[in-house]
């Protein structure tokens, strides 16, 4: 018989935990979770019990219109809240980054400031000095939502070259792109002349071209730039300067 609680006894032994769900028919991980008590088995009693849609709710409710089980195993236990937040964002950020199917839709406790990163990241988190000129002929292009992508195809290009709403009288000026992620400069890519193409239909445009020659990417690449807080426009064509 399928244990569906815990008792009192391994409640007050186990305190906080990390757990993980798994799909017995792939043996692999769908979902990561951390809590105490009996919170490992409530996932299957509101996939029972509510009409809430959800990707790891119906992978639950999957599993079991097949006669099966979830399979749910403790990663660690016995520790403080503070570090079973620690050991949950570790595994979330890890099991994601490879892209190995979990149903997660938050991400890890403080992923985005100490998360999965290259070496190249940190050390653009720790070293990178500021941009303090963006010449003329250059626009700034945020690659935020699409980053995940183009680390995962070792292609900036593709990401940043479109599609993007551009105001028509500054196609033609605009002669470099500078790939920006979270603030730090990760490319720059020199434009064709005529490198500009609009689709008439959506109005948005797209540029064809080759990464920048060295003399520029030394000027760009790695460099950190000032972003002011709920910025959303993704295109810019100067810096911004951080108020006093």
């Amino acid at each position: 018989m399928a244990i569906s609680e815990f008792g009192s006894k391994v409640i007050e032994d186990v305190g906080y935990y990390v757990y993980v769900l798994v799909d017995p028919r792939t043996e692999r991980p769908f979902y990561i979770g951390k809590g105490k008590g009996s919170r490992v088995f409530s996932h299957e009693l509101e996939a029972d019990e509510t009409e809430i849609e959800s990707s790891k709710l119906q992978q639950i409710r999957d599993i079991r219109a097949e006669g099966l089980q979830v399979r749910k195993q403790l990663v660690r236990h016995a520790m403080t809240e503070k570090e079973s937040l620690l050991a949950e964002s570790v595994l979330i950020d890890f099991l994601k980054t490879y892209d190995l199917g979990l149903t997660n839709i938050a991400a890890g406790h403080h992923t985005s400031a100490f998360g999965m990163m290259t070496v190249e990241e940190i050390t653009r988190k720790y070293m990178a000095p500021p941009l303090e000129q963006l010449e003329d002929g250059f626009v700034i292009i945020n690659i935020n939502k699409r980053y995940r992508e183009a680390k995962g195809n070792a292609d900036f290009y593709e990401v940043t070259r479109g599609s993007w709403v551009i105001q028509d009288d500054r196609i033609s000026s605009l002669n470099y792109a500078l790939a920006e992620y979270k603030g730090f400069i990760v490319e720059a890519f020199e434009i064709e002349p005529e490198g500009w193409h609009k689709d008439e239909v959506s109005g948005r445009w797209t540029f064809s071209g080759r990464v920048a020659p060295d003399s520029v990417r030394s000027r760009y690449l790695n460099r950190r730039i000032y972003k002011a807080k709920g910025t959303a426009n993704p295109i810019s064509y100067r810096l911004q300067v951080p108020k006093a």
